[in-house]
């Protein structure tokens, strides 16, 4: 269904250096990093798509994050949840939410939110029950 998904960020290093963390520890690759433009995209190790895309606007105007809006992220289990709730946080980010069920979504849904340096949301989910 979804093919990419981009966000917008100030200062591209920095950004670079946070997301190179956060999606190694999600079990993600790089798929590409440009300089001159700059962005960069990660992608799953087994599937070219969706691509998780960090960039200056295109339009050269300041990045904002928007009221509302946030990219989550499935993961396999519980553990992985936490496990990059706790680099995102150790890298920069501010938490949104600590790892936890959230029964009021469904029985099953264990997540955790941070936002990143320009203040974009990132969810973090788990929609299995918990490993025995």
């Amino acid at each position: 269904m979804i093919s990419h998904v981009c966000i917008g960020v100030n200062d591209f290093d920095k950004a670079f250096a946070f997301y190179s963390m956060v999606m190694s520890a999600m079990g993600h690759e790089l798929k590409f990093r440009e300089l001159e433009r700059p962005w960069a995209g990660w992608m799953a190790k087994d599937k070219p798509r969706p691509l998780f895309i960090i960039g200056r606007p295109y339009d050269g105007q300041a990045a904002h994050s928007g009221n509302g809006q946030m990219v989550a992220f499935l993961m396999p289990d519980r553990a992985s949840v936490d496990r990059v709730h706790a680099v995102a946080l150790a890298n920069g980010a501010t938490s949104e939410g600590d790892p936890g069920l959230r029964p009021h979504y469904h029985a099953n849904y264990y997540g955790a939110y941070f936002r990143d340096m320009d203040g974009n949301k990132i969810g973090i989910c788990c929609h299995e029950p918990e490993a025995q």
